[in-house]
């Protein structure tokens, strides 16, 4: 379910030892969702390593079963298909906090607009033959709006104004899983930990040096597909969701243009601006995850009034100017 996202920790970023303390930090690594994640914290007293990347492993586990796209047997895949299920507590929370936002950005941010991924190729099934009437037919029915809840006897129910109507989480669904492993970490008293899934992150308390958790920034160009191996900045952070959104990884040329994977839903069609990523922090990684795909479905200038208008965020945005890249950051942020 998962896009690319341009957050990296590279490997002298991500290093950690004792330095001088009592209990070196540990490190918990996995797959996951079609990639890997990360878990570095300071040890929990009660409980050991295995265990925990065993807890670690059980929920992302319960994550894919419930929110993939790409799991033909989740539960996203078979209500996408048509079949009528109760909801568990994972999709539940996803899906509410996917409606929240969608009213909040008026639209920009919306995961029913999945149809027309999957028309541009950026979604769960091949490229479509995409036309303008292709692209009106599924904005007819794309909106969550058009989605409500029914509960019945065995639970609750996702109701679709269109059967045709589907949803893709991708631009949720990693910061959300942050979100919950971070749940777990809080639930064992744990104050100090970093969790990296897919290069979306959530992090609290203190590095293994002591120090505020250190994010490298890809450098949004073209062709940069190596992580860490140019980077745009250094973002210093604590006890926050950090998400990256951009087009320089996940695109295709098309007789001569390229198509980004941001997908405006309310033209349905990819971005064509200058903001070339867009750095959120938030309280929350679900939050930082779906409010970097908002910036960059909206652009630098409405990005900037957004921006100034919510003092509950923090952003870097990085953007052409007459072929220079250039750079605009909140004021908290804190970079080297």
């Amino acid at each position: 379910m998962y896009r690319t996202v341009l957050l990296l920790l590279t490997s002298s970023l991500l290093f950690f030892c004792s330095c001088g303390r009592d209990e070196p930090y540990v490190r918990i690594e996995g797959f996951a969702q079609g990639g890997t994640y990360h878990v570095i914290c300071r040890p929990v007293q009660g409980i050991g390593e295995p265990a925990l990347r065993a807890a670690i492993d059980s929920r992302l586990l319960a994550i894919d079963g419930s929110l993939s796209g790409y799991n033909k047997g989740s539960l996203l895949s078979r209500l996408n298909a048509g079949e009528d299920l109760p909801l568990d507590p994972l999709f539940l929370a996803c899906f509410t906090r996917s409606k929240e936002i969608w009213t909040e950005t008026e639209g920009a941010f919306d995961p029913s607009a999945a149809p027309l991924f999957d028309l541009w190729g950026f979604g769960f099934s091949n490229k479509g033959n995409v036309t303008q009437e292709a692209i009106d037919s599924i904005r007819a029915f794309v909106g969550m709006d058009r989605l409500t809840l029914e509960e019945r006897a065995d639970g609750t129910h996702l109701m679709k104004a269109d059967p045709r109507m589907k949803l893709n989480f991708n631009a949720i669904a990693q910061g959300y899983s942050c979100d919950v492993v971070a749940r777990y970490l809080d639930s064992l008293g744990c104050e100090n930990y970093l969790v990296d899934i897919g290069r979306e992150i959530i992090c609290k308390g203190v590095n293994a040096s002591g120090n505020l958790w250190r994010i490298g920034l890809d450098r949004p160009e073209d062709g940069n597909y190596e992580e860490g191996r140019n980077l745009q900045a250094i973002l210093e952070v604590t006890d926050c969701g950090i998400v990256t959104s951009g087009n320089y990884r996940k695109f295709y040329v098309e007789d001569g243009q390229k198509y980004a994977h941001t997908i405006d839903p309310l033209t349905g069609r990819p971005v064509s601006h200058n903001l070339l990523s867009a750095t959120v922090v938030a309280n929350d990684a679900a939050t930082a995850d779906a409010y970097a795909t908002w910036l960059m479905v909206v652009g630098l200038d409405r990005a900037r009034k957004i921006l100034a208008a919510r003092p509950d965020l923090e952003a870097l945005l990085v953007y052409d100017q007459d072929g220079q890249m250039k750079t605009f950051q909140t004021d908290k942020i804190k970079t080297q």
